[in-house]
């Protein structure tokens, strides 16, 4: 079905925001498909800037003809078409003319990236935005890859004063990705497959020198792989072992001998543990009113399970400090108290800890967490459970650069 072309030409290239020499050749609408052509074309004779240089250069001929997804024009699915014209630009040769309504080799207009781009933040899946859009699954998801390499091309190489590196879960079983984040910023800077010193080091290595020596700190684990890329790769930043991760030790520890006594109870016929797992890994001061109930129904001194728990929790007023001095005379106290404490996991806690007790003072000077790292994880495994997973790792990197990166995805 045609329509009198000079109103709708005009009317579409004022909405496509063209100007001389490009303008709206032609309209055709195909109300059985639902489906808009706009033809675009080039004043005859007209010269078109070089996309290398911006020196206008006459047409040499023109390519065969393209056509470009653009936003929906009411119900109706709308399309771009031009043969674009190549140029003979007498410093890079003959190429073809940049046009005005999408980047490079795109299928889309900007336009309609950006609604895509808005479209992925919006909806909880690839497939639901894909939905959405009326575009395949394969089509969004180079939306999102070419965004977040526009994105990643355009970070500033500015300064980076605290960073972590963190593992996530990417496949069931023991595949890992190692993550590095921006603390300052609440932001993951990139992702790797593994959490080996190798991957640790690709994180490191993506650091440009001039950030690589701005890093004061970074907060880490207490995983030989990741600590040893820490000292090669960022030799003057500190190495932060936040109280997030001696939380995990003592807990593990503090889990172990209640396992051990639980089963003593469950072999005498009475047990007084039963269901107080969460109990002791618990902070305090999120116990619910029946927690302390419970806490005060158990013989919690005649217990082993109650006084490594007891250890655990006097180690909280190590992050008190502010004084590294005051703090050494604490841990050294606390330190003789758990390792004479006859309980093998938490003397083996313990010796972890002293072991690497520079990383665990450094907190008092640095005072940062991978709380942000921890925070980011979380968001991740929204994206990860809304992807029901993935098998492509490559995709779940562009997943979590998209949506945790804060970058500048836009066209």
């Amino acid at each position: 079905m045609k329509y009198p072309q000079q109103s709708l030409s005009e009317h579409y290239g004022q909405m496509l925001n063209l100007t001389a020499p490009w303008s709206v050749s032609g309209v055709e609408m195909d109300t059985e498909n639902l489906r808009l052509n706009i033809a675009v074309s080039t004043a005859k004779g007209a010269k078109l800037p070089c996309p290398q240089c911006g020196k206008l250069c006459s047409k040499e001929d023109h390519r065969e003809e393209r056509v470009w997804r653009h936003l929906d024009t009411m119900q109706f699915e709308t399309f771009i078409t031009c043969r674009v014209p190549r140029i003979n630009c007498p410093d890079h040769g003959v190429l073809s003319a940049s046009v005005p309504w999408a980047d490079g080799y795109s299928r889309f207009t900007e336009m309609f990236e950006k609604f895509a781009i808005d479209v992925l933040n919006a909806a909880k899946s690839i497939k639901a935005a894909a939905g959405i859009l009326r575009i395949s699954w394969h089509q969004i998801q180079a939306i999102q890859e070419n965004a977040v390499h526009r994105g990643l091309t355009r970070r500033n190489d500015e300064k980076l004063r605290h960073i972590g590196i963190d593992e996530k879960n990417f496949l069931k079983g023991h595949s890992y990705a190692s993550i590095l984040s921006d603390l300052d910023q609440g932001r993951v800077l990139d992702v790797v497959p593994d959490r080996t010193e190798e991957a640790a080091a690709l994180l490191f290595n993506s650091l440009s020198g001039k950030q690589r020596a701005s890093v004061e700190a970074v907060a880490m684990d207490m995983w030989p792989a990741f600590l040893a890329a820490g000292r090669t790769g960022l030799p003057l930043a500190d190495i932060v072992h936040d109280k997030y991760h001696v939380a995990t030790y003592l807990g593990k520890a503090v889990d172990a001998v209640r396992k051990k006594e639980n089963r003593l109870f469950s072999g005498a016929g009475d047990n007084p543990l039963k269901g107080t797992k969460y109990l002791w890994l618990a902070n305090p001061d999120n116990w619910k009113k029946s927690d302390k109930q419970t806490f005060r129904s158990l013989a919690v001194d005649e217990m082993k399970v109650g006084r490594a728990w007891s250890i655990k929790e006097a180690f909280r007023h190590f992050w008190k400090y502010r004084y590294l001095g005051a703090a050494d005379r604490f841990f050294r106290s606390w330190y003789y108290w758990a390792t004479h404490s006859r309980l093998k996991p938490v003397i083996d806690a313990a010796k972890t800890l002293k072991r690497h007790i520079k990383g665990i003072m450094n907190y008092l000077r640095h005072r940062i967490t991978n709380a942000v790292a921890e925070g980011l994880n979380s968001k991740i495994q929204s994206i990860k459970a809304n992807a029901r997973g993935f098998r492509n790792f490559q995709h779940y990197r562009i997943a979590i650069l998209f949506h945790c990166g804060k970058l500048n995805l836009y066209p």
